[in-house]
């Protein structure tokens, strides 16, 4: 085996697909979250680090 192919991953050797159209926005920006929506979602956020999860048996 020659040195060129030596540490060449296979899985890469073809490219990525283009990235979904969906992806990208091609309008206005997307609206600024109010102080209450950022309140809310900081206080979900904080719930959600801090209580343990209950898995169903």
């Amino acid at each position: 085996m020659s040195d060129t192919h030596r540490g060449v991953d296979h899985a890469l050797a073809y490219p990525e697909p283009p990235a979904s159209s969906l992806w990208h926005r091609h309008g206005a920006k997307a609206r600024p979250l109010t102080d209450a929506q950022r309140n809310r979602n900081r206080e979900l956020l904080d719930l959600a680090q801090r209580k343990p999860r209950t898995t169903a048996a």
